[in-house]
């Protein structure tokens, strides 16, 4: 990639995270008044149920957005970590928050079996990423075995 790309790349990346960081700023701020608001009316300090799914959906969503904030700063300000692990850390949290918030008896049977059928490829995705990522090192050391036995 041309220079010129790359510090383009770099400033465009630099201006997301600056609107990330705003938006889970904002996010938080709502967040924190929704149970303001929840906790205040009577009965006081009680938080009913479907307030209680608001909420878990909301702080999912602030986690969410705090593992994409980290996530831009991991993956394009070092070159480490490989883009496709993120990119299913983050699905498998994006998920996760679905099936947190889902109201099963409202949904359908075929929905249920699809979201399972993502959270097992994900799964299945992320062992074999984290079994790919261990292989070079377990060759190396394989190879050092037979280079001592000779």
């Amino acid at each position: 990639m041309t220079p010129v790309l790359k510090r383009f790349e770099a400033a465009m990346v630099v201006v997301l995270m600056i609107m990330m960081a705003f938006m889970l700023f904002l996010a938080t701020i709502d967040l924190g008044w929704i149970i303001f608001d929840t906790i205040r009316k009577p009965p006081y300090l009680f938080v009913p149920v479907d307030s209680l799914l608001e909420l878990f959906g909301q702080f999912m969503l602030v986690i969410i957005g705090v593992e994409l904030l980290e996530t831009i700063m991991r993956t394009y300000m070092t070159q480490g970590q490989h883009r496709y692990e993120v990119v299913l850390s983050v699905a498998i949290i994006a998920i996760a928050r679905k099936v947190i918030i889902l109201d099963i008896k409202e949904t359908e049977t075929l929905a249920l079996l699809g979201i399972a059928a993502i959270i097992v490829a994900l799964t299945v995705a992320y062992f074999l990423m984290k079994k790919a990522s261990l292989l070079p090192q377990a060759l190396e050391e394989g190879f050092g075995e037979l280079k001592r036995k000779e």
